[in-house]
């Protein structure tokens, strides 16, 4: 016979409570003295606080303080996720800052190395060899392209109008 637990498919987080996340926003549902109460931590404490407010103004001490203590323990979990949404706040914004600043001294590594590079000598230009400002040596082929020019080009003769193809717009008609 096989257990249950290797049947079970698709259940897998099921019954495990949430942790962390979001409980500014989630919605809970508080069994008090007066039945469920259900929403967020703050709509939950403004709950608790007016069913203070009535029992104190009905005189009934003993519901007062049960709601009142219902009140406060939302108020202490809703501060509670406050202090942290807070912390990660603070630590993402330090992140931030620590990786800038590293950005920062990369980029100032990088212009202290590009003023280098240009003011070493053996990268500056190296001048001119020749009095025209050229770098380039002179070879014999170079000295009969100098001397011999070439020859101009012969026009091109025109083009000639096929009979089929009309030349003006008119004869297209």
């Amino acid at each position: 016979m096989r257990s249950s637990k290797s049947r079970s498919r698709g259940n897998k987080n099921r019954n495990i409570r949430p942790t962390g996340g979001n409980i500014i926003n989630r919605v809970f549902d508080s069994s008090g003295p007066d039945g469920k109460v259900r929403g967020t931590p703050q709509q939950i404490i403004e709950k608790y606080n007016q069913l203070h407010r009535d029992a104190v103004l009905s005189g009934d001490r003993v519901d007062a303080e049960n709601f009142a203590q219902h009140a406060e323990h939302y108020t202490r979990l809703l501060a509670e996720a406050n202090r942290e949404v807070e912390a990660k706040r603070e630590e993402l914004e330090e992140q931030n800052r620590q990786r800038q600043a590293e950005r920062d001294r990369e980029r100032q590594d990088r212009l202290a190395a590009q003023e280098a590079a240009a003011n070493d000598p053996s990268n500056m230009e190296q001048p001119s060899l020749d009095d025209e400002g050229s770098t380039l040596v002179d070879t014999p082929e170079a000295a009969k392209q100098e001397a011999a020019p070439k020859p101009p080009r012969k026009p091109r003769p025109p083009l000639q109008a096929s009979e089929d193809t009309p030349d003006t717009p008119e004869a297209a008609e």
